[in-house]
Parts: C-alpha cells; structure tokens; sequence
C-alpha cells in the first residue's frame, strides 16, 4: 500500500463526506455564537474599561489579561470539567461556546477601547456641545469612526476562533476535527482528515485574504 492509498483514498473520503460536513455545521455554528456573543461582550468590557468608576475598571483589566494569558484549552477544560463540581454542568457545545466567547471578548475589548482611544477627543467634546449623551454619543459619533480601526485586527481574531474551534473535540464535541477522527478511525485510513484539513483550508484561506483586504482597504481609508 502507497503512501495515496493511505493519505488519499478517494473511497474512503468519498464515504467520509457525509461524517466531515456533520462536523463542519457544527464548526461553523459555534464559530458563529462565540464570534457574536464574544464580540457584544468585548465592546461591553472596553466600555467598562474606558469609562466606569475605578475598581470596576480594575476588574476589566484583570479580566482581559487573563484571558489573553491562558491557553484556551485550558479556559475549555476549567468550563467543561471544573464547573460540575460547583453544580454547573454544561453540553460541550455550551462550554465551547463559552469558552471561545470568553476568551475572543479580552481581545476585542482591547482593540475596540485602542479604537476608541483613537478617535480625537475633540469629537466628544463637540457631541457634548450639541447635547448629545453619552450612549447617544458612542453610537452615532464615536463607534462609527472607531469601527475602521477596528475591523481588520478584529476580523483576524475571528478568524483564529474558527481555528480554535477544533479544540472542542477534547470535550466530545462532533465538530469537524472530531467526526474527521471518528471517521479515520471507522475506516481504519487517515484520509478523513486530510478531507477536514482541506474543508478547514477551503473555509478559512478566503476569510484570511478578506482580513488582508479589510486591512488595506481601512488603512487608505484612514489616511485620507
């Protein structure tokens, strides 16, 4: 037997499809719900961040260095094994979720309060002249100038999520990273998961070049 046969069976990934794409719905939906919930969480905490009273902003500080400081294996295994011990019991698809949102939400804190931080102060001022207040303030004046800055280094953050979703398969979760080994070891071959490398690559290489895009495209924007 070949190193094809063994890598490359087209039978076996033929068979396997059906397993992998299972796997690839679910990829993409806990992509999608710790992309959403991680970003509305980060603008919450930069908000806290930049403009609560002092300990609560303590708090988001120690928050999002921790979270950018620990593995986010490590912040899945803490959601999934540790908390049924405090009588929480999550689904892995739950703790997964969690745990991505989590740990997305400490870094788009942190790039939405630089873009924010990015915007002239003069423009808070000019809203405070015209009476605007403050939530009326961050959205109709400084989120809107703030959110150029922000997208590309965001849009590649969510991209390392999707990536990161293949580590729900230490919690049982049928992602595609899991059902691509399921399905190796169901037909005794390793070619299902050259077929989910391959859906991996097919899902994430056009969303990295729109991250390259999105970056040039703001930075003239910008400059302007």
């Amino acid at each position: 037997m070949d190193a094809i046969d063994i890598f490359f069976n087209l039978d076996v990934l033929r068979r396997s499809i059906p397993i992998l794409l299972r796997g690839l719905g679910n990829t993409l939906l806990l992509g999608a719900v710790a992309i959403v919930c991680g970003t509305a969480l980060g603008i919450g905490i930069s908000l806290v961040r930049l403009y609560a009273p002092k300990p609560l902003r303590w708090l988001a500080v120690i928050y999002t260095d921790l979270m950018r400081a620990l593995p986010v294996l490590v912040v899945l295994i803490l959601i999934y094994y540790a908390l049924p011990f405090a009588g929480i019991v999550l689904s892995s698809f739950v703790a997964a979720a969690v745990a991505l949102s989590l740990v997305l939400a400490a870094y788009a804190a942190e790039v939405v309060r630089a873009g924010i931080q990015a915007v002239p102060k003069g423009q808070f001022e000019a809203a405070s002249a015209l009476g605007l207040g403050f939530w009326t303030t961050m959205r109709k004046v400084i989120l809107p100038q703030a959110i150029r800055l922000v997208i590309p280094p965001h849009a590649s953050n969510c991209v390392s999520v999707i990536k990161d979703t293949s580590l729900a398969s230490v919690v049982a979760m049928t992602d595609l990273l899991k059902q691509a080994t399921d399905a190796q070891a169901l037909f005794a071959n390793p070619t299902p998961l050259i077929g989910a490398a391959i859906l991996y690559v097919m899902i994430l290489w056009p969303l990295v070049r729109l991250t390259g895009w999105l970056e040039t495209r703001f930075n003239r924007a910008y400059q302007r």
